[in-house]
């Protein structure tokens, strides 16, 4: 028995940041093979700089995607980050609300395309989603935690079924310095190994 673990996403779900196989998705696969008891594949689509809109049009329209999809037995998305930052950098550091209101109302329809979009590629099949949770990569920015904040509660409720969002704030908040790589946007290691406990601590219904 064979399990297939495909991870689609950002920059986060690449392991930018850290040095190779201490992102989160080798981590995370590790934990999920000890919790299923058996072999998981892995599968890694992440894309540098991807947004939620490109991530949708990648499994609306890329073969080779929607069939790794269709054959998934675990399912991991991060995006939403890229969104939020650009605009976010775009106002100078200082967000314009209306503006963020619509980036954010955008990333949230995207978002619950791309689950619909699962759903249907998936049937009757039997698996399970986890959707990654921002921390705030400008903690200096009270108005930048507020949007985050707003994107993670959408995101708690953004799938049904085997679904579940590994939330990561509060164990970045404060920890920043010792959390993020030098860029001061990626996790390091020790980030990418919290969001890998955190995406474990989802559990793994139905399959363990």
């Amino acid at each position: 028995m064979v399990y297939r673990y495909v991870a689609i996403g950002d920059s986060l779900t690449v392991g930018t940041g850290a040095l190779l196989g201490t992102g989160f998705v080798p981590l995370y696969r590790r934990m999920a093979e000890m919790n299923v008891r058996t072999f998981v594949s892995m599968d890694n689509l992440g894309v540098n700089g991807l947004t939620s809109g490109e991530m949708l049009q990648m499994i609306s329209n890329n073969p080779r995607v929607r069939q790794s999809l269709r054959e998934a037995d675990i399912i991991t998305l991060s995006i939403g980050g890229n969104d939020l930052i650009r605009t976010f950098k775009a106002s100078g550091g200082i967000p314009n609300a209306s503006k963020m209101t619509q980036v954010l109302g955008d990333t949230r329809s995207n978002v619950s395309q791309i689950m619909r979009h699962i759903r249907q590629l998936k049937g009757n099949s039997v698996y399970m989603v986890r959707t990654i949770g921002l921390y705030n990569p400008y903690p200096q920015a009270a108005e930048a935690a507020y949007w985050v904040r707003q994107y993670n509660s959408f995101l708690n409720v953004a799938g049904s079924g085997n679904y579940a969002c590994a939330q990561v704030y509060d164990r970045f908040e404060g920890r920043e310095r010792e959390l993020l790589f030098w860029d001061r946007v990626h996790p390091n290691a020790k980030g990418y190994r919290v969001i890998a406990e955190q995406l474990n601590r989802t559990g793994y219904y139905p399959f363990a």
